[in-house]
């Protein structure tokens, strides 16, 4: 197997629309390029170690060459240390370029692991709790308590706005603690009464970022995200916010990721959490900028033959983005709708954006289209 540089994904998000739009932007990329790229699956893979000597076999087959560059794209929701970091550390330590590394994703797949990453750095965050053991959370309700009420309350693995919930008081809590899943710790947070039903998504590539997105609720609940209803658009993001969300990135060691911000009144900012696998479904719609083009083009700009590690797609994306010279509290696109730190309305937003175009079948080829043994 000679491929430069892989897209590396698991089967259950195969057809999901960023992963869709990357594997079409790499395809045709990497051919215009001549650069040799093939899709590989997680299942595929058998890690080895024979002679004591690490290698790898996809479908039974032996790598004899390994790609200089991998782009990771995995449900990190369900992201396990001892089965895919396992995989994601081989490649590494088999010389390969992995885009996000595997400490970076482990860094943000638990989102307490997050925080303590990213304490003792001078970012802001909201006064959090947590536990070590499955079945703490009854106890933790009084060790939280100086944290006040209303009180967020998020498992620690949750994904997508989902085992999140505000406690109005200790009874509360204690009235549903039983009905807690216990397949990972919670963690206790103090609430940030502005920010209730909006926050800031922020994406960034290669230590830039490509663009931001107020995301607001429309049934007045403290969660945000689209897949719970929420609608997004084009938001101005201060020069405060951007370095925050680089140094919150760079802390991480994200090459690729999503940063959510909760607003303060004053317009500063307080870091929620950080996506390691980013989806961009929204973002797209929302900043007109096809954020599948530009992750393609950072992968191969790390290529060793490469001469630069910008991001080119920047130049050439199909929207304006956070590096625009973007005066404070203007539109960033003429064709949607676009938010300052003043919030937008949220009937103006839904009315104002329309669904993403689909991207092109890239599944037509078969999975590891160019694998040879």
């Amino acid at each position: 197997m000679c491929s430069q540089l892989w897209l590396l994904t698991d089967r259950t998000i195969l057809e999901d629309y960023p992963q869709i739009c990357i594997l079409e932007a790499l395809r045709q990329r990497c051919k215009d390029q001549e650069v040799d790229f093939s899709l590989i699956l997680m299942d595929q893979i058998a890690l080895t170690i024979i002679d004591g000597k690490l290698g790898l076999q996809i479908d039974q087959k032996t790598v004899t060459s390994y790609p200089q560059v991998i782009l990771v794209r995995v449900p990190t929701p369900t992201v396990q240390s001892d089965s895919d970091i396992t995989v994601l550390r081989h490649l590494e330590k088999l010389g390969c370029r992995l885009v996000n590394r595997p400490q970076a994703i482990l860094n943000c797949i638990n989102k307490f692991w997050t925080f303590q990453e990213l304490a003792n750095h001078g970012i802001p965050l909201p006064d959090t709790f947590s536990y070590g053991g499955h079945d703490e959370f009854s106890k933790m309700i009084v060790a939280a308590e100086p944290l006040g009420y209303p009180v967020v309350v998020k498992n620690t693995r949750g994904h997508q706005g989902k085992a999140v919930f505000l406690a109005r008081d200790k009874h509360h809590l204690l009235d549903i603690s039983h009905l807690v899943r216990h397949d990972a710790p919670y963690l206790f947070q103090k609430y940030v009464k502005e920010s209730h039903g909006k926050d800031v998504r922020v994406v960034i590539v290669g230590d830039q970022v490509i663009g931001s997105m107020l995301r607001c609720s429309t049934d007045g609940r403290m969660q945000s995200n689209c897949c719970l209803g929420g609608v997004g658009a084009t938001f101005t993001l201060s020069e405060q916010g951007k370095m925050l969300a680089m140094q919150v990135s760079s802390i991480l060691g994200m090459d690729i990721c999503g940063i959510d911000l909760l607003l303060k009144d004053n317009g500063s900012f307080v870091v929620c959490e950080a996506n390691a696998n980013v989806g961009f479904t929204e973002f797209d719609q929302a900043c007109h900028i096809d954020l599948g083009v530009i992750i393609a083009d950072y992968a191969i700009s790390l290529l060793p033959s490469r001469p630069s590690k910008e991001v080119p797609g920047l130049s050439t994306a199909s929207g304006p983005s956070e590096n625009s010279d973007i005066q404070p509290n203007s539109s960033t696109s003429s064709g949607g709708s676009s938010c300052s730190h003043d919030v937008c309305d949220v009937k103006e937003i839904r009315d104002s954006n329309h669904v993403p175009k689909p991207c092109k079948s890239a599944l037509t080829d078969s999975v590891c289209d160019g694998v040879t043994e």
